[in-house]
C-alpha cells in the first residue's frame, strides 16, 4: 500500500530525526540547528545545565542568547539575570550572544541576522519561538529544562504533531495585514483550537503577504495552542534569506497528498481589520464593531509587530496628526537595524512630532516588564500578542490587540477606531 505524503512539518522532523518518514503521534528525537534563550529563561536553563557537569555546549555557534525582556536592565534583579547569562556566554565562548547596543527583540533579531533558516529545527525557551516558521522552519517553544538539554547535546524529543491547513484566498481589504489574518483565525478556532498541532498557512493571500506579515502570523500560532506555525518557502522567502544566510539551508514543502487533521479556508474579502478584546486573543471582533472604547496607551512594537513594515504603516497614519491628549504612545523598533532604518526613512521624526516616544529595542511592556506598565483601570491597545489579565501591568487594567494601522489611528482618536476615521 502506498504511503501518504508528508506535510512540511513532518518532513523537517523526519530529516532531523534521521528517518525516512514520521507519523503524527510518533515520539522522536531530533538534532537541532539552533537553541535559543533570553534573559528571563536562560538563567533557569543555566542552572540546569550546571547540574550536568559538562565543560562545553554542543555547538557554540548554534546556541543563541539574547537579553531582550528586561533590557536595558530595569532593576537589580534584571541586571543580575543578564549578568548570569553574560557570564555563561563568556565562559562557553557563545558566538551569538547579543549585548545591549547589538541586541534586538529575539524573534526579530534571529531572522534578520540569518541565524534561522528554511528547513531548520529550532527550539527556544520562549513560547513565540514559533515565529521562525515563517521561513519554512520547524520552530517551537520549550521549557528551560529542555533548553538546558538542548545546549548540552543539541537534541530534543518531540511528539510529531498533526497538521491543520489554513488557506487564505482573495484580495485583502484596505489596512488588513498579517495581524488581522491571524487574529481572525484565532477568533475562529479559539485559543486551544490548534492544541499541539502544526498550523500551516497557505493560499494566494499568503503568497502575496510580505515577510514581515508572515512573521506576525507564525508568531501568534501559539495563541491558538499550536505546536508550531509554518509557511512553505517561496520566492519571497528566498529573497529574504539569501541576503542574510550564513550557512546552507533546505527548502521543503508539503506533498500534494499530505494528510491534514483539518483544512480551514478563509475568504479575505470578508475579513476587516480586527481587534481582540480582553482577556483572550480569541475574543475578537471587527474594529467597525468595537464600539467606543477609550484608551490610555498605545504600544506599537514587540516580536509580533515591531518590524520595519509595521513602523512604516504606523508612521503613514500618524504623519500630520497628533496623538490624542489623553493617550501615551510607545514605539518599540524590533532591532537596532530596524531602528536605524526607521531613522533614515524619517519614521522616528514622524513619531516624535506626533507626540509618541521611541524606545531602544526591548520587549518592555509586552510582558508587563517595563517601559509602559498599566495602572489599575487603564486600557492599552497594543500590537503585541497577548492580552491576558495583568499581562501589561495591574490585574485591573485591560489590553486590546490590533495591527499597527488600527493602533496608530486609535492613538489619534483616543479610542479604538479605523484609519479611515482620520482620513487615511
Amino acid at each position: 500500500m502506498k504511503c501518504m505524503g508528508m506535510t512540511i512539518t513532518e518532513k523537517i522532523l523526519a530529516k532531523h530525526a534521521g528517518l525516512d518518514r514520521v507519523e503524527p503521534g510518533e515520539l522522536i528525537n531530533c538534532k537541532l540547528d539552533v537553541v535559543l534563550a533570553n534573559d528571563v529563561t536562560a538563567p533557569v536553563a543555566i542552572k540546569e545545565f550546571a547540574k550536568l557537569e559538562i565543560d562545553r555546549v554542543f555547538d557554540k555557534d548554534r546556541v543563541v542568547l539574547v537579553p531582550d525582556h528586561f533590557t536595558p536592565n530595569k532593576d537589580i534583579k534584571s541586571a543580575e539575570q543578564c549578568k548570569e547569562m553574560r557570564d555563561f556566554a563568556h565562559q562557553f565562548e557563545i558566538t551569538n550572544y547579543f549585548e545591549v547596543g547589538r541586541m534586538g527583540i529575539e524573534h526579530c533579531l534571529l531572522p534578520e541576522s540569518g541565524l534561522v533558516l528554511p528547513g531548520d529545527a529550532i527550539i527556544g525557551a520562549d513560547s513565540h519561538t514559533c515565529t521562525y516558521g515563517a521561513l519554512g522552519a520547524f520552530a517551537t517553544g520549550v521549557g528551560s529544562t529542555d533548553m538546558a538539554a538542548g545546549m548540552a547535546n543539541g537534541e530534543c524529543w518531540f511528539k510529531v504533531p498533526e497538521s491543520i491547513k489554513f488557506e487564505y484566498n482573495g484580495k485583502p481589504n484596505k489596512w488588513v495585514g498579517g495581524k488581522d489574518l491571524i487574529l481572525h483565525t484565532i477568533g475562529d478556532v479559539g485559543v486551544d483550537g490548534a492544541l499541539y498541532q502544526a498550523m500551516e498557512f497557505t493560499g494566494e493571500a499568503i503568497r502575496e503577504l510580505p515577510m514581515d506579515g508572515r512573521f506576525t502570523m507564525a508568531n501568534m500560532a501559539i495563541e491558538a495552542g499550536g505546536k508550531n506555525g509554518i509557511i512553505a518557502p517561496d520566492q519571497t522567502t528566498i529573497d529574504y534569506v539569501e541576503a542574510r544566510a550564513k550557512r546552507p539551508y533546505q527548502v521543503l514543502a508539503s506533498d500534494d497528498d499530505a494528510k491534514y487533521a483539518r483544512v480551514i479556508e478563509y475568504d479575505l474579502s470578508k475579513i476587516e481589520p480586527v481587534v481582540a478584546f480582553p482577556h483572550l486573543p480569541e475574543n475578537t471582533r471587527p474594529v467597525s464593531e468595537a464600539g467606543s472604547v477609550e484608551i490610555d496607551q498605545v504600544v506599537i512594537g514587540s516580536c509580533t509587530n515591531g518590524r520595519i513594515d509595521d513602523l512604516r504603516i504606523a508612521a503613514k497614519i500618524l504623519d500630520g496628526h497628533q496623538v490624542h491628549r489623553n493617550v501615551r504612545v510607545i514605539v518599540l523598533p524590533g532591532t537596532q537595524k530596524i531602528y536605524l532604518q526607521a531613522m533614515k526613512e524619517g519614521l522616528v521624526e514622524i513619531f516624535v512630532q506626533a507626540g509618541a516616544v521611541v524606545s531602544t529595542p526591548t520587549c518592555g511592556p509586552c510582558l508587563g516588564g517595563h517601559m509602559g506598565i498599566l495602572a489599575k483601570g487603564e486600557r492599552a491597545l497594543a500590537t503585541t500578542n497577548r492580552n491576558f489579565v495583568g499581562r501589561m501591568g495591574h490585574p485591573g487594567s485591560e489590553v486590546y490587540l490590533s495591527g499597527p494601522a488600527v493602533a496608530a489611528a486609535s492613538a489619534i482618536l483616543g479610542r479604538i477606531g479605523l484609519p479611515e476615521e482620520v482620513g487615511k
